[in-house]
């Protein structure tokens, strides 16, 4: 994508502000508002639900509808453009580290919420607390579920 928002060669619109999202973007966003405050999910477990989600045509989406229509970048481009409608830190990193020029708006919330957090590793310049992914992680479940005991993907 070149950021300029050419919607003809299949991009975002560049004004961000549009309230009109594209069909992709809307479905990031609605799985990021259900995830529960103290939870988090990756940009590739968004990216996963969403190829996994059963379409309206009752059709299950295994290959985004024929094409891969978004993977763990997307999801991020998305957050990066839109993100400020939604929870946009319970959206994260695979790694646990908080996003970048956000940190401390972002660590407000996940305190706020209770999300587990762990210890900034010694050699850490910026001495920012990561996320506990294990235990910080969304499995999906509408219930809550706890965190995958491995820390792995969503099923």
């Amino acid at each position: 994508m070149s950021g300029t928002g050419d919607e003809t060669k299949g991009e975002f619109p560049a004004n961000p502000e549009d309230p009109e999202y594209p069909e992709y973007a809307e479905r990031v966003l609605a799985v990021a508002e259900l995830i529960p405050a103290g939870r988090v999910m990756t940009y590739g477990d968004v990216a996963e639900w969403l190829r996994d989600e059963e379409r309206p045509d009752g059709l299950v989406a295994k290959d985004g509808g024929g094409r891969r229509e978004g993977g763990p970048r997307q999801v991020g481009r998305v957050m990066a453009l839109y993100g400020a409608a939604v929870p946009w830190w319970r959206v994260v990193r695979a790694d646990g580290r908080l996003l970048p020029g956000s940190e401390l708006r972002a660590l407000a919330h996940y305190r706020d919420e209770g999300t587990p957090l762990r210890t900034a590793p010694h050699a850490a310049e910026d001495h920012i607390p990561r996320l506990d992914m294990r235990r910080a992680r969304w499995d999906g479940r509408p219930e809550g579920g706890d965190a995958l005991p491995d820390g792995g993907a969503v099923p």
